[in-house]
């Protein structure tokens, strides 16, 4: 098997989690930030620890077990990993996003949020030191330079001097979820991947839940929403974070976290084709951009 199984895990991560924009926007109409959050890490996390107990685990285990030698056994290393990983990725990042978007602008939080991808770039570059050809530096341009046009409606309304201190929390957002990207790799190496992603959201999504309730918010989801909140959960969170953290071994968090940001594209895509948003020619050009960024990716070999 090849490096570009990765590619096509990223993008398929990026493709599940842009469907979670278009059926998040229908469920917070009805159900408070805090609680989708919380409601779609522990759905990710129980349907993912049920299928550990069926016989589908090892049959998912062998088709995401191709480059790296996998690990059976977690360490103390791990479990002390593992827990960092839950605190910025499941718990603060959330968290921090939510109460920056209670107090700036959409269309400033659309913008800033892709600071993750820029950020988890620059962790892998000059942390890790990942390595990236001048053809693949371009590709993460293009990625970037796509993102940030299509998860923005329109530039004339991005007002950064406004609702600083949640522009502030978006940035913070963006950094914890690059935090997580990072140190998420190297757990990636372990075979189990479906433990691994099931503990995330089972200790992400009860923290937050369990804060919920402490600040007075209900713990309440009409039944019209659940089927919303059950897709994302285990598919555009569960399964997208298992095949993340399988790009995340294979061609590392670079590449992985720029490709990942096509998710923007996906998300604007279904939210034309269902909420009826608009979807322009400029979104389309800068969306082929992205994947124009893509394919310079797939061509940078390690």
């Amino acid at each position: 098997m090849t490096h570009h199984y990765g590619y096509v895990s990223a993008v398929l991560a990026a493709l599940l989690f842009g469907i979670s924009s278009t059926l998040n926007k229908i469920t917070l109409k009805t159900v408070h930030p805090m609680i989708i959050a919380g409601s779609i890490y522990l759905t990710a996390g129980m349907v993912l620890m049920f299928l550990r107990f069926t016989p589908v685990k090892e049959k998912i285990l062998e088709r995401l077990e191709f480059k790296v030698k996998t690990q059976e056994v977690f360490s103390r290393r791990d479990l002390l990993l593992l827990a960092f990983i839950v605190l910025f990725g499941s718990f603060l990042a959330p968290l921090l996003f939510m109460f920056g978007l209670s107090k700036t602008t959409a269309v400033n939080a659309s913008l800033l949020l892709n600071t993750e991808t820029l950020f988890t770039v620059l962790i892998a570059l000059m942390v890790f030191k990942e390595k990236a050809s001048r053809r693949g530096i371009l590709g993460i341009l293009l990625i970037l330079i796509g993102a940030a046009v299509i998860s923005t409606e329109n530039f004339r309304e991005v007002e950064l001097s406004k609702g600083i201190l949640g522009n502030i929390l978006i940035i913070l957002a963006g950094l914890s979820w690059a935090i997580d990207n990072n140190l998420s790799k190297l757990l990636s190496v372990k075979r189990d991947l479906l433990l691994v992603t099931s503990l995330k959201g089972l200790f992400g999504g009860s923290a937050l839940l369990i804060l919920a309730s402490l600040i007075g918010i209900p713990l309440y989801i009409p039944l019209q929403s659940l089927p919303y909140v059950l897709t994302v959960g285990a598919f555009s969170i569960g399964f997208s974070i298992v095949l993340f953290l399988f790009a995340l071994r294979e061609i590392g968090a670079m590449r992985t976290g720029a490709i990942f940001s096509t998710s923007s594209l996906i998300g604007a895509f279904f939210a034309f084709l269902i909420l009826g948003e608009s979807f322009g020619i400029a979104k389309a050009l800068f969306g082929i951009l992205m994947f124009l960024g893509v394919y310079l990716l797939s061509l940078d070999e390690f």
